[in-house]
């Protein structure tokens, strides 16, 4: 079995090193908002879409005009591999998994890649790395890079820089360790519930640090933009930004490796959290409501890193020789799972779930829980189109006793 494999580490440049990185991104960065301009001109004009091989040819001309020779000092790879995330990011729209590539600005997206192994050296042993045009450059080596060496990404943030050292090695075929399945209902009172009645509380990492966070940004707002003064005050905001995300990431990678660990079957909700966090602010001839209310709601919900979370549940449950399977979330905490009557009255607050038909009563996101683990069941005994079936019949019952 073939296993890829990322291994981060925090880069330890010299000064030089931190200028020619800090041009390097902003090249790539400046290739790639030229590329998507371009394509934007083109499609405007009628034209057809403009492929990465026809797009790299433009790379060359670029280097040779008027103000841009400094292309020319940036990797070329590098430049190279920034056309191919656009190119990625236009098939990904095009797919309908992601929204229509946007510019980058300075400051957001310091990053780019080496995709040439053969231009790269590891020497681990002294905690170094050869990277072209950079030459070699020191990090912090905290564990043995494993496998063999495909691409490196060099990114930055909060001030500081990281390299991602990409990998490819044989494993053997995983077996689970674990014997049971499990049910999660992801929610914001609740983290994770599982449907064994357990449960992981929420970290928010963002809410805990919020006050701290404005705090700080109304001192950079106070001071003239661009001064020294203002560059401190915005090092303290991006600081502390990096160490909402390092904390976050910290508390999904410790939960995900519990599970991943103690189950070999894993069942979560399909959740799509892109629409779940949409504004309802409006426009000014309809205007939304309750935004303020929604708004908060929004910053929960994308607190908790829900798509991070499964993300990383999904490839980890592989390494473990486990699965993980998505399942529609549709009425799952509204549906009794003792004699599976449907209705919103079932639910009768956050956390209190009392089924009007039978009586059964139990906490609301164990209950969703285990509707999870039970349609997850049927998905891998029936089949998806099944499972599809069966949730179109049950959401026409739903609709037909509201209508009554």
């Amino acid at each position: 079995m073939q296993r890829r494999q990322a291994f981060k580490y925090e880069l330890k440049p010299t000064g030089e090193q931190q200028r020619n990185l800090r041009r390097y991104a902003g090249s790539c960065r400046f290739v790639y908002n030229k590329a998507l301009a371009l394509q934007q001109a083109n499609h405007a004009a009628g034209e057809k879409f403009i492929g990465y091989v026809a797009m790299a040819a433009n790379l060359p001309v670029w280097k040779r005009e008027a103000g841009q020779t400094w292309l020319k000092d940036s990797p070329s790879q590098a430049l190279q591999h920034a056309l191919k995330d656009l190119d990625k990011a236009y098939q990904n729209f095009f797919a309908k998994r992601a929204d229509f590539p946007r510019f980058k600005r300075k400051g957001s997206g310091n990053n780019f890649r080496y995709p040439d192994p053969k231009q790269i050296k590891l020497d681990q042993r002294n905690n170094r790395l050869f990277l072209p045009k950079l030459g070699w450059i020191r990090y912090r080596n905290s564990r043995e890079v494993l496998g063999e060496l495909r691409n490196v990404t060099v990114s930055g943030k909060g001030g500081k820089w990281f390299v991602s050292i990409q990998t490819q090695r044989e494993v053997e075929q995983p077996t689970p360790t674990a014997t049971t399945s499990i049910g999660i209902d992801l929610g914001i009172a609740r983290f994770a519930t599982f449907s064994d009645g357990s449960y992981i509380a929420p970290l928010n990492s963002f809410k805990t640090t919020q006050a701290k966070l404005a705090k700080y940004q109304r001192r950079m707002a106070h001071k003239q933009k661009f001064s020294n003064n203002w560059k401190k005050a915005k090092a303290r905001v991006q600081k502390l930004h990096a160490k909402i995300a390092y904390t976050r990431c910290d508390f999904l990678h410790k939960a995900t490796n519990t599970i991943s660990q103690n189950h070999a079957v894993v069942f979560v909700e399909d959740l799509q959290v892109g629409n779940m966090s949409k504004s309802a602010a409006g426009t000014a001839e309809n205007p939304g409501k309750n935004v303020a209310a929604k708004s908060g709601l929004n910053k929960a919900i994308l607190d908790q890193g829900w798509g991070e979370f499964r993300r990383q549940l999904d490839y980890k449950t592989t390494w473990n020789g486990g699965m993980l399977f998505a399942v529609p979330p549709q009425y799952t905490s509204q549906t009794c799972p003792g004699c599976g009557h449907v209705s919103a009255d079932n639910r009768q607050s956050q956390a209190v779930f009392a089924c009007v038909e039978c009586g059964y009563e139990n906490n609301a996101d164990v209950v969703g829980a285990i509707n999870v683990k039970e349609r997850g069941h049927r998905l891998l005994a029936c089949g998806d189109g099944a499972l599809r079936l069966s949730m179109k019949q049950e959401l026409a019952e739903v609709s037909q006793l509201s209508s009554v």
